[in-house]
């Protein structure tokens, strides 16, 4: 689900969507108290476990279940004076909220122990300025700005924005995308990401690397660096313009499901390993529970990464997975378009439940860039009526929830 709330619950749960039923971004307070998380699991057995940055999983702020150390903020959060969590005590801080969690993570790790540690750090950036209320809705996304700390606001000012080549397309071929709704301008150049909001996106990204980089200072002075995992990934993607859009996110094109995946632990993975294969977000609590031989407490739906972190490849390993969307309330754009998709290393076939005869099929090997919806073109109809086959199998595994909205 290439949405923030409910990807965030995969990474801790190990579960798909439709197991944790964190559906969408509106307020899950009560529900995000009861996931079983895999930092709970690694308490159980003996680590002390942190959680520095927004939680993003409903509006409160108190400390989750399986958390000896938390920092956190209510709803989204602010880029500038956060007002904090701190185990329990609200304390109001000064500066770039990105600097402020990289100083508090860094003195988690820094702490005396005798345990071993998880630290999980989930930054507010690269977030807009904005406001979530109880209901679930948000202020204006169309008006929120990207704001990074005051050292970083001339970076890339003279840097030229690499545009992919599916910025400038055509989205005729994609009715769902193409339908005339009232007060929502279509889908063009003008509807694109700006180079301005682009650039500030990745200022605010230079505040996280400079902050990874003090944790990695720190593990290698406390002599720990090499004996640490260290995981580095996101949410979800984010458009830069593709297709003409821009803070929508939500859809299951390459932009939004493709997040970065880098993993360190030189006592398991050559340095520079690359892997081909396909890895989720529900694969990262069942691997990291693997690293430290502990058992999950629940079923989990994610398969560990250890076996290809180690140069061994399964071979009954996945060559396909299920991408679903439920509802929004806050964009009208992609107000009923609930989908499940699935995608195998060639091709992408997405089934709209709510728009008639929008669906839409991807050759990956041929169009990268998916510009070209290939769903009516008849040399790829066996293809089509197996993916739709597959599809439906993905589908039947999931629970009784309201689907399809």
């Amino acid at each position: 689900t290439p949405l923030c709330s409910p990807v965030r619950a995969c990474l801790l749960t190990g579960l798909h969507t439709h197991h944790h039923g964190i559906l969408d971004n509106n307020n899950r307070s009560e529900k995000s108290h009861e996931l079983k998380t895999f930092p709970q699991t690694l308490q159980q057995n003996g680590y002390q476990t942190g959680y520095v940055a927004k939680w993003h999983m409903g509006n409160d702020d108190p400390a989750r279940h399986g958390f000896d150390y938390w920092v956190s903020m209510k709803g989204q959060g602010t880029s500038f004076d956060p007002t904090l969590n701190i185990n329990g005590k609200q304390r109001k801080f000064n500066g770039h909220t990105t600097d402020v969690l990289n100083q508090k993570s860094v003195e988690f790790v820094r702490q005396k122990r005798e345990k071993p540690f998880c630290l999980y750090i989930a930054h507010k950036a690269l977030h807009p300025e904005l406001t979530q209320f109880d209901d679930g809705s948000i202020t204006d996304p169309k008006a929120a700005k990207f704001i990074p700390a005051k050292r970083h606001r001339n970076l890339y000012s003279n840097s030229a924005i690499p545009w992919r080549l599916n910025v400038l397309e055509s989205v005729d071929d994609k009715p769902a995308l193409n339908r005339k709704i009232k007060g929502v301008p279509p889908l063009s150049w003008e509807t694109a990401t700006s180079e301005e909001t682009i650039r500030d996106r990745l200022r605010m990204l230079a505040g996280i690397d400079e902050g990874l980089g003090l944790l990695l200072n720190e593990l290698e002075r406390s002599g720990q660096l090499d004996e640490t995992v260290i995981v580095f990934t996101s949410d979800h993607g984010y458009w830069y313009g593709e297709h003409g859009l821009s803070v929508e996110r939500r859809l299951p094109y390459e932009e939004g499901i493709r997040i970065p995946l880098f993993i360190r632990y030189p006592k398991l993975i050559k340095p520079g390993r690359l892997i081909d294969e396909v890895a989720l977000s529900i694969d990262l609590a069942p691997t990291l529970l693997d690293l430290a031989k502990v058992k999950p407490t629940d079923p989990v739906d994610g398969r560990s990464l250890v076996p290809l972190l180690s140069g061994q490849t399964p071979a009954d390993w996945r060559s396909s997975f299920l991408i679903q969307y439920n509802t929004d309330t806050v964009f009208p754009r992609v107000l009923n378009m609930g989908y499940r998709a699935i995608r195998t290393p060639r091709w992408k076939y997405i089934r709209y439940q709510k728009l008639q005869d929008m669906d839409e099929l991807y050759d990956l090997l041929n169009d990268p860039f998916e510009m070209t919806n290939a769903i009516d073109q008849t040399q790829h109809a066996e293809v089509l009526k197996e993916l739709k086959t597959e599809l439906d199998k993905l589908i039947q595994q999931e629970p009784a929830i309201p689907k399809f909205q």
